[in-house]
């Protein structure tokens, strides 16, 4: 029996607002398909705005996307004998009218393996001419694939929320991106009105933007276009050497987004030779929040440009390490931001760190929401990192302490944040990853004393060796009997994980209790910072 929306009333719109927060829950999503036509029809967008991203080695997907292409380009990819009941017949979907979010390198990637797949399922003669293709033939059959793809997305006047230029040349597909780049500029109307353009340039391969080669300078010329092209950036995130090229375009006076950009991110930038820091953050007239991601060379140089600001700097995000070269003005950075902090990390990867830090951060940040505490974690560091957390407990939701390295010093100040972190946890924490040695005695008292706080994501990843197979009877007996726990990841120094026992999954789901992969549920923080909106 079917129903008129006029008899449903207000129901699609309200189970909407309901599926919605499974967003990021496929399993979830998945079972909502299942259930009638209309959570299909309301799920299905949900499931398909952002496949790229999905973690999974089932690259299927890209097959439904290839059902739409149009008779020419598939007539090309039958020039390569792929089309060998490669596409579906029909589709219940237009698919690709669902897209929100894209990702060159993850486009390129996912391809790369979803290529790697098809060939293992072809008829032998088929597989042997694929497999035999030469470099150039094989490159040319990959890139008429995301090509496709592209070219699809943007005949079909996809609305983007994001779009992430990523480009990292230690995959050796840096040739492919100018291909993407004059697709994108020949079609001005696909990036016009994306709501966030980010821009991520990696250097762990030796690529630097001052790097003068034809391929290298083609490729910045296209960024700049692109970002020119623009007309509403409210969002970007810049990493490693990108940064001086973008300030050429906010210094600029042809640059139009002083009164649209209102997030920036900075991802390991090095500030050593930067200047004019001051003059470039005075031109951003809405900005609202900055976020500065294990940059070097935070130093009295860069500290002094920021306190030149006669803006506020709404610093929201703060990542430092030991190589930071942070001194004595980080007081002032904090007095000037400190109140608009909230999402704090800190690797200790030497025993010698200043506990000047840690205090100044309890003195002027009040309203840390993510903390992220990991290295080496001594007994005077485990002290003032509990009265951080007693300071911003109110706010905190977020939190991942590891004291990863083997050694006595680890093993002891494990003991003690197991021995006093529960007691002083807040009510409610959205997310808390331990990655420590656990001895059993300790473990138990943790737990004793957390029982008033529900998590919604725990993890634990256990580096001691000794005690990695007992720690299961105390999670079942104060987590999954006390039902405070939505999701659950557990992980010992073997690699060994608890999703994978099927028995004791199963029980864990009698108490609406999911157990999941550890790298499924663990937020890094930049992953974390990347999704802020």
């Amino acid at each position: 029996m079917t129903y008129s929306k006029t008899f449903l009333g207000d129901l699609p719109e309200l189970t909407y607002e309901i599926i919605k927060y499974f967003k990021n829950d496929f399993s979830t999503l998945h079972s909502c398909i299942l259930v009638n036509r209309l959570w299909c029809r309301l799920a299905i967008p949900l499931l398909w705005e952002n496949p790229f991203s999905i973690s999974t080695e089932n690259y299927n997907f890209i097959e439904i996307y290839l059902h739409n292409l149009n008779d020419d380009l598939k007539s090309k990819l039958n020039e390569y004998r792929a089309n060998d009941n490669l596409l579906p017949s029909n589709t219940l979907f237009y698919y690709p009218s669902f897209i929100k979010y894209l990702n060159t390198l993850k486009i390129i990637t996912s391809v790369g393996k979803w290529v790697e797949d098809t060939i293992r399922t072809l008829k032998p003669e088929n597989r042997y001419y694929l497999q035999n293709l030469d470099t150039i033939s094989a490159s040319n059959f990959k890139r008429l694939i995301y090509m496709s793809l592209l070219k699809m997305f943007i005949e079909n006047e996809t609305n983007l929320h994001t779009f992430d230029i990523e480009v990292y040349a230690f995959l050796n597909c840096k040739f492919y991106y100018n291909d993407i780049f004059e697709l994108i500029l020949r079609n001005p109307k696909f990036i016009h009105n994306v709501r966030n353009l980010k821009l991520y340039i990696g250097s762990s391969s030796g690529f630097s933007i001052h790097n003068n080669s034809s391929e290298y300078t083609l490729i910045k010329y296209h960024i700049s276009q692109m970002i020119n092209l623009h007309h509403n950036l409210k969002k970007i995130v810049l990493s490693y050497n990108s940064f001086p090229l973008y300030q050429s375009f906010l210094l600029s006076k042809d640059y139009n987004c002083s009164n649209t950009l209102n997030t920036i991110m900075l991802y390991q930038v090095n500030f050593k030779s930067i200047i004019n820091l001051d003059k470039v953050f005075e031109q951003l007239n809405v900005l609202e929040s900055v976020h500065i991601v294990y940059c070097s060379y935070l130093n009295t140089s860069f500290i002094q440009q920021i306190i030149n600001i006669t803006k506020p700097f709404k610093l929201k995000s703060l990542f430092i390490n030991w190589r930071s070269q942070i001194d004595g003005s980080l007081q002032l950075l904090l007095q000037k931001s400190g109140d608009y902090l909230e999402n704090f990390g800190y690797r200790l990867f030497e025993s010698s760190v200043k506990h000047q830090s840690f205090e100044l951060i309890i003195k002027y940040c009040k309203n840390i929401k993510f903390l992220d505490l990991s290295g080496i974690i001594d007994s005077q560091i485990s002290h003032l990192m509990f009265n951080l957390i007693e300071n911003i407990k109110q706010n905190l939701n977020f939190l991942s302490i590891s004291a990863y390295r083997i050694s006595n010093i680890s093993i002891e100040s494990s003991s003690i944040i197991l021995q006093n972190l529960g007691q002083i946890l807040p009510s409610k924490l959205e997310y808390l990853n331990l990655i420590l040695h656990i001895k059993i005695s300790d473990y138990e008292i943790f737990l004793k004393n957390s029982q008033n706080t529900f998590i919604k994501k725990l993890l634990i990843n256990n580096r001691m060796l000794e005690y990695s197979d007992d720690i299961a009877p105390y999670t079942k007996k104060y987590i999954m009997k006390e039902k405070r726990i939505k999701y659950l990841a557990i992980r010992d120094i073997k690699n060994k994980e608890l999703f994978y026992l099927e028995d004791e999954v199963n029980e864990f789901k009698l108490y609406n209790i999911k157990v999941q992969r550890y790298i499924d549920l663990f937020i890094g923080n930049y992953g974390f910072i990347r999704k802020l909106d």
